[in-house]
């Protein structure tokens, strides 16, 4: 069967917290009609990377003509930098998890950057049914836990992580993707998110939006600020946490500083 997208909503025309939410969901229905086809391995995550980038260039060409994009999966067109807004995104952030069914720990991101800063910004779980986003942000409750907890990856737990959470008599939270981890901490799954082994752009920006709109302290791992449509897109590390543990993780980075971190 074909996929084919639906009109977005009327409010997306002039919206871009509602054309962001729209698109990451949408590619992430596609995404799961791929999981469905039958293939395995790496030919699902070949098919799911190229599926979910072709629809979003696609859709953002029709409704935003005028924005640049960056994706993981294309290629960078330096104009970029010379365009007031650009579209980062990721359309499939843990291919890995997204190909061993039924993992639901993976996710699409669709984030705005405009004039200097990030916007807009939407992270679908589509395993779950649910689409995080910058215009509804979603509402962080006190802390459920006794103790805090730090997500981490699920494939390589990482040392500095484990000292921090010794710091912080945390406990230690693995899961999948870059964007299902930023938005466990909004969801109150765990409350700190610290990585410091290697990201790009597309990696954060729009789960850090999410972030940021739902309260959330977020930063560098050394407590800069993030800085996104750079001319080197890599980002290495960042800190996204409840605000209250921000001060702690923040000078425990300054004391030790890292070696690795997932």
């Amino acid at each position: 069967m074909t996929f084919e997208p639906r009109t977005p909503p009327a409010a997306a025309a002039t919206d871009d917290h509602v054309l962001a939410t729209w698109l990451a969901t949408t590619a992430g229905a596609r995404l799961l009609e791929v999981r469905g086809e039958g293939l395995e391995g790496r030919e699902l995550k070949d098919a799911g990377d190229r599926a979910a980038h072709e629809l979003l260039m696609s859709l953002l060409a029709e409704h935003r003509p005028g924005d640049a994009v960056l994706s993981e999966e294309g290629k960078d067109d330096k104009a970029r930098l010379r365009s007031s807004r650009v579209w980062i995104v990721d359309p499939l952030d843990g291919t890995r998890e997204f190909s061993e069914v039924p993992r639901d720990d993976w996710a699409v991101h669709v984030a705005l950057w405009q004039d200097g800063d990030l916007v807009a910004g939407a992270v679908a779980h589509p395993a779950l049914g649910e689409t995080f986003n910058t215009g509804q942000p979603p509402v962080v409750p006190p802390s459920s836990a006794a103790r805090p907890r730090i997500a981490v990856s699920r494939s390589r737990p990482p040392e500095f992580v484990h000292a921090l959470a010794e710091e912080l008599g945390a406990e230690l939270v693995p899961m999948g993707s870059a964007g299902v981890k930023v938005i466990s901490v909004a969801r109150d799954v765990t409350d700190a998110y610290v990585h410091a082994g290697g990201q790009y752009e597309w990696d954060s920006a729009a789960p850090v939006a999410v972030a940021r709109a739902a309260g959330l302290f977020t930063s560098r791992i050394d407590g800069s600020p993030l800085e996104y449509n750079q001319d080197d897109v890599y980002l290495p590390d960042l800190i996204v946490c409840r605000p209250e543990l921000a001060d702690r993780i923040v000078a425990f980075v300054k004391e030790h500083g890292v070696t690795s971190a997932g």
